[in-house]
Order: C-alpha cells, then structure tokens, then sequence
C-alpha cells in the first residue's frame, strides 16, 4: 500500500521559515520524481517544486530563490525548505510521487499540510 505521509505544516509571520517533510512507503522511492503542490482555497492545485531521482530540481517562478526542495533517498523522505514566506504562500501543500510503471506512470498524493503564514 502507498502511503505519502506530510508533516511540518503550521502558522508563522511573513518572513519566517517553515519546513515540510514528506515519508514515502509502498513505492521504489529511488526511482520516483518527487514534487510538492500547493492549493490555496477556491485555486487549482499547482506544482511548487519538484526533485528527480538524480536530484534535478525545477521549482515554480513564485518560490525560486526562497524554497528548496531535497530528498533522502535512504529514508524515502522529501523536503520542502521554505524561506522568505509571504501570506500568498498560505496554503494546503501536497507531496507527491510520480513512478514509472511497465506501461504508463502512476501519480500518488499525501494528505496534504496547511501553511498558513500571516502578515
């Protein structure tokens, strides 16, 4: 069974930092591309940041420069370091794995954590 189990949501003020962690099982999480989403509400769920296997990163235009994404392959974890938060980064964020399958790839979603981050 594939589990991606958040944690490290919460509140902080504006210029703070925050740190959300992601705890993979049920998948090869060395072979997956790794990435969190944010969703804002009544907004689409967008990607923030996303990690390869080989740790390539990309990251959305609106965190470049304040988050980093990292993985630990070892402990099947993902990390979303966030800095320099502003309150349009208050939001319900989603880890997610995406693995190759024999045929077609298959996408896997947390629960999600909220961040909330006052002015």
């Amino acid at each position: 069974q594939v589990q991606l189990v958040e944690s490290g949501g919460g509140l902080v003020q504006a210029g703070g930092s925050l740190s959300v962690s992601c705890a993979a099982s049920g998948i090869n999480f060395g072979i997956a591309v790794m990435g969190w989403y944010r969703q804002a509400p009544g907004k689409q769920r967008d990607l923030v940041a996303s990690i390869t296997s080989r740790s390539t990163t990309t990251y959305a235009d609106s965190v470049k420069g304040r988050f980093t994404i990292s993985r630990d392959n070892a402990k099947n974890t993902v990390y979303l370091q966030m800095n320099s938060l502003k309150p349009e980064d208050t939001a319900v964020y989603y880890c997610n794995a995406l693995v190759s399958g024999t045929y077609f790839p298959t996408r896997y979603w947390g629960q999600g954590t909220q961040v909330t981050v006052s002015s």
